[in-house]
């Protein structure tokens, strides 16, 4: 069922109708999001990814079910790094709290395409080059084993290649014109500084997609469940970003956490021919959350130093 076209066309309704839900019927006017109403749609989409998830176990069986879950649960824990990343490029642009939605909206949106498009080469190669999985596997152990020994580094989105092509390119406006991405000045079209601070969102979820997506191979090679565990990981990103933007230095050694759940999906795709030492996804899934778990109450136990700590201005 799963790779039947009305299947995806079914989730692909699914996701355009809860799109235009978003930003046609709740967010029509640009607005500062409340803790409240962002806490209220993760809940809700926590919600919907485990009823879709529930769904896919009866009907589809264990075994699909048990890989959406924690292909779902690897996703949502990398997105937490995303979070943190929004957070540097809407204070270094000094983003007004109430644009800070619409960005994430449009981001979201051609992150799913991107992603649409990465899994299904992904999978071609898988099907084609069965030793790219190995490949995957090692760059994910590479990366984890990166992110565990590298130093926190200032941010400069203005420094990255694609943002200065972009502005060498196109027009920008020195001021904020409202939560317009274009305007027409003169007759002349030129971009908003918002434009420029999408363009390192869009920057920011290639980068992480990079890591995401071989990620999750290490767990399923079934496209519709690679792309609907991202999709409701993606979609749930935005009111995420909200309710932990503000707390997320808090958990500063959750990093240290998503750097050994990379790790350790790299290890069981290199393992995933051996017999022995092959390692279940029931496995897989407790160690995640363990690790990720952890991760949170030692960030609470041992916290940040004040003068270390990351502060969104108001």
């Amino acid at each position: 069922m799963t790779h039947s076209i009305y299947f995806w066309l079914g989730f692909g309704a699914f996701v355009l109708f809860m799109l235009a839900l978003d930003l046609g019927v709740f967010h029509r006017k640009s607005h500062t999001v409340s803790f409240k109403e962002a806490f209220t749609w993760t809940c809700v989409w926590v919600a919907l990814a485990c009823g879709f998830g529930t769904w896919i176990w009866q009907t589809e069986g264990p075994k699909l079910g048990l890989e959406f879950f924690t292909g779902y649960l690897i996703e949502l824990s990398l997105s937490a790094d995303n979070v943190f990343v929004f957070a540097l490029i809407f204070t270094y642009f000094a983003v007004p709290k109430e644009y800070q939605h619409k960005v994430l909206f449009w981001g979201v949106l051609s992150a799913l395409v991107l992603r649409l498009a990465m899994i299904f080469a992904g999978v071609a190669l898988i099907n084609n080059f069965a030793w790219i999985i190995y490949v995957f596997g090692g760059f994910l152990v590479f990366t984890g084993i990166k992110m565990l020994v590298a130093k926190d580094s200032e941010m400069h989105p203005e420094a990255n290649p694609v943002v200065k092509w972009f502005t060498r390119l196109v027009p920008v406006t020195k001021e904020w014109h409202g939560d317009r991405f274009l305007v027409k000045i003169d007759g002349r079209r030129m971009a908003t500084p918002l434009m420029v601070v999408l363009v390192c969102v869009e920057i920011s979820d290639v980068i992480f997609a990079v890591d995401s997506i071989p990620a999750i191979f290490g767990i399923t090679q079934d496209p519709f469940i690679v792309f609907t565990s991202n999709v409701f990981a993606i979609m749930g990103l935005r009111s995420l970003y909200f309710v932990l933007a503000g707390a997320i230095e808090k958990f500063h050694l959750l990093k240290v956490g998503l750097a050994l759940v990379l790790t350790f999906v790299g290890v069981k795709m290199l393992l995933g021919h051996a017999k022995i030492y092959k390692i279940d996804t029931n496995w897989a899934l407790g160690a995640v959350f363990g690790i990720i778990t952890l991760s949170v109450v030692a960030s609470l136990i041992w916290p940040k130093k004040e003068s270390e700590s990351f502060e969104e201005p108001s």
